[in-house]
């Protein structure tokens, strides 16, 4: 039996793009090109490429309107940074959260505002916990 395959990892980029795509909706190659290429002065065969990328990986959608591909995010938005996380857990860290909590109680760039959220999240976490296993 084959052990469960990994997501393919993101780089910073592509990253940036897919969170481009999933806010903004259906796209064209050429809209991103404007929209997101241009300012970071990527060629739009870059951009193009980088969308092939990420829909081979499963994380964008292509589909043909009116003779133009159109590009989407499998989720929504808000859901996106929360499904880049699980699968970097998943794959790079496998499946362990230790060294993610080991780097945060190491990390000097942790505000008390983040840290406060962390707390929330977590004390959020043990209530539900709680609610399905009483």
């Amino acid at each position: 039996m084959s052990a469960p395959s990994t997501p393919p990892t993101l780089g910073d980029q592509e990253l940036a793009l897919l969170r481009f795509v999933a806010a903004g909706g259906p796209v064209s190659v050429g809209e991103a090109a404007e929209r997101f290429g241009g300012p970071r002065g990527l060629a739009r065969t870059t951009v193009l490429t980088m969308m092939e990328r990420l829909r081979r990986k499963g994380r964008l959608r292509r589909r043909r309107v009116a003779g133009v591909f159109r590009y989407s995010s499998p989720v929504a938005a808000r859901e996106l940074l929360a499904a880049v996380v699980r699968d970097f857990v998943a794959g790079p860290l496998g499946g362990s959260l230790e060294p993610f909590v080991a780097y945060l109680a190491k990390a000097e760039e942790v505000s008390p505002e983040e840290l406060r959220e962390l707390e929330e999240l977590v004390e959020r976490l043990r209530r539900e916990r709680r609610e399905e296993y009483p």
